[in-house]
């Protein structure tokens, strides 16, 4: 392999694959792309139900750095959990393939604060290249792109009658989160693969890299390489440090470096490399080559809350002899037909509306229904069969920061999201969670449940409250610790070039300004398409 190339990329997620791919089209880049984890194409990664064993992260970490906050003040005093994926594909690896792009004043509002380049209909074009829909092309979708969004394939029946509960609570049917009007109920388009390999998950790494990454010769992947400094000549970047096999070893950029490690690592390897906030670098004894202060800063996630149920179905997960037959016959049908049970992303459908005194055009409030009962991220397994409900706000004034716990690059992040740090989003919840619970409440869906384990809309005001602050952790959607912006306060500006020094972008859910107003990862990828496609033309 050679040791100098054109472009080293630090992560193959959810951006990174995304760039390594579109960049090395050209024949004349030499590309590398450095990646920690592995390959993603075991089966864990490929059948979608499997997400259940990478998730928890515990007892053994698969394809999972499952990282952990500092105490969360707003939690009463709790350390929150942080699975991030850790192989080609990243999140994208592990997540619940919910296919999600926001709301068109979301991106409008990152031009507001001072992101030019990025309104809705400068991102617009990039969604759509990057999507093949099962339904087609349109003015809102594309049809040709690698990345597969399909419609469930085998939704549960439950999950209709969850819809329809939703409707009997005034909410509008919606057959396309992504398309005219944001608001409603409905079944989420997942990023799930509709052709031959129907039924399998289709990651970043499945749809962009797998196919090209053994035949490129100008595109070399290195798996199982931890990325510990960018080297730099005075103020540009050389190359990067990475370990691999326990040997240190370096790759050169003739012309730039990349870093796609995503919100908690891209600014982690920032400071480890010498650019952050400089009384914070000299207290790790690292020496500053840029005192750059907004470097970690800016985090947020959506605050989120899982109500769980028991229910008089076996027809959903969970843990019981019926289950286990169950299991071992969608086992088969998703390798025949790629359909069944085991196709599931568990998150089969959703809602977005508003309380408070929001608008319905712009909602404040997701909901994520899981066939599965949701006990601590999967993190603790109890008998029997149940579903959740997931309620997170979609704009929370909470302000967090990613910074370093240690000087040694093999450590975690300190990740501080100061959940609910900022009361007007415990308030916030706490109307979200009485909305969601009038919708579970609600027939046809209340006939389905015979346990409830978490709160009931009789529950007070405080009781609420204080299950809320015992319950609410991370809907996975971490963003901004590298925010982008046209003031000399951002840390990369519109075109993502790291302010102060040369031959350095982030590129990845890190440099969004602010929260997109859905799931976040399908705005990663729109980010990785507009910058391979306009900020590399040379």
């Amino acid at each position: 392999m050679p040791s100098q190339f054109d472009y080293v990329i630090v992560g193959g997620g959810s951006a990174g694959a995304v760039l390594a791919a579109r960049l090395s089209e050209n024949p004349d880049n030499r590309v590398c792309l450095l990646e920690a984890g592995g390959e993603g194409r075991d089966l864990l990664v490929r059948m979608p139900a499997l997400t259940v064993a990478m998730m928890p992260g515990k007892p053994m970490k698969l394809n999972n750095w499952a990282f952990s906050t500092v105490p969360q003040r707003g939690l009463n005093g709790r350390r929150g959990y942080q699975p991030r994926g850790r192989t080609l594909g990243g999140s994208s690896a592990i997540n619940a393939m919910v296919y999600t792009r926001g709301n068109s004043r979301d991106y409008n509002r990152w031009v507001e604060l001072g992101a030019e380049g990025w309104s809705w209909e400068e991102v617009l074009p990039y969604f759509r290249k990057s999507e093949s829909n099962e339904r087609g092309g349109s003015d809102l979708h594309g049809a040709s792109g690698p990345l597969h969004v399909a419609d469930p394939s085998s939704p549960r029946s439950i999950t209709k009658d969850w819809i329809a509960a939703g409707q009997a609570c005034q909410l509008p049917l919606t057959t396309d989160f992504n398309g005219e009007q944001q608001a409603g109920i409905g079944y989420y388009q997942i990023t799930q693969f509709h052709d031959s390999r129907r039924g399998q998950r289709c990651s970043t790494a499945a749809a962009y890299l797998h196919p090209v990454m053994d035949n490129r010769s100008n595109l070399h992947v290195i798996t199982g390489a931890h990325a510990t400094r960018v080297l730099f000549s005075d103020k540009r970047a050389t190359g990067v440090e990475y370990l691999r096999g326990g040997k240190t070893l370096t790759v050169e950029a003739a012309k730039e470096v990349i870093l796609s490690a995503g919100a908690f690592q891209s600014p982690q390897l920032l400071m480890l490399s010498g650019i952050g906030p400089a009384t914070h670098l000299k207290q790790h004894g690292i020496p500053v080559i840029h005192d750059l202060p907004a470097v970690g800063q800016n985090l947020q996630d959506h605050p989120d809350v899982v109500l769980s149920y028991g229910v008089n179905t076996t027809d959903v997960f969970g843990v019981g002899v019926s289950g286990s037959f169950r299991l071992m016959g969608g086992l088969r049908e998703w390798f025949s037909s790629g359909k069944g049970l085991l196709s599931t992303n568990f998150t089969e459908a959703g809602a977005f509306f508003s309380v408070g005194d929001e608008s319905d055009d712009w909602p404040n409030v997701q909901l994520h229904f899981v066939i599965a009962r949701v006990e601590d991220h999967g993190r603790k397994i109890k008998p029997g069969y149940g579903i959740s409900c997931h309620a997170c706000i979609l704009r929370p004034e909470s302000r967090g920061q990613v910074t370093l716990a240690s000087a040694d690059p093999m450590a975690a992040p300190a990740i501080d999201p100061d959940f609910l740090g900022d009361d007007r989003d415990a308030e916030l919840l706490l109307k979200a969670v009485r909305k969601t619970l009038e919708i579970m409440e609600s027939e046809p869906i209340a006939s389905r449940i015979n346990k409830t384990f978490t709160a009931r809309s009789t529950d007070s005001d405080e009781a609420l409250m204080n299950m809320i602050r015992n319950h609410c952790d991370t809907v996975y959607h971490p963003i901004g610790t590298c925010r982008m912006g046209s003031d000399q306060d951002s840390v990369v500006d519109t075109s993502l070039r790291v302010r102060g020094v040369e031959g350095l972008r982030v590129i990845d859910a890190s440099v969004m300004p602010t929260l997109i107003s859905a799931n976040t990862n399908a705005p990663t990828i729109m980010i990785a398409e507009k910058a391979a496609a306009e900020f590399f033309r040379d």
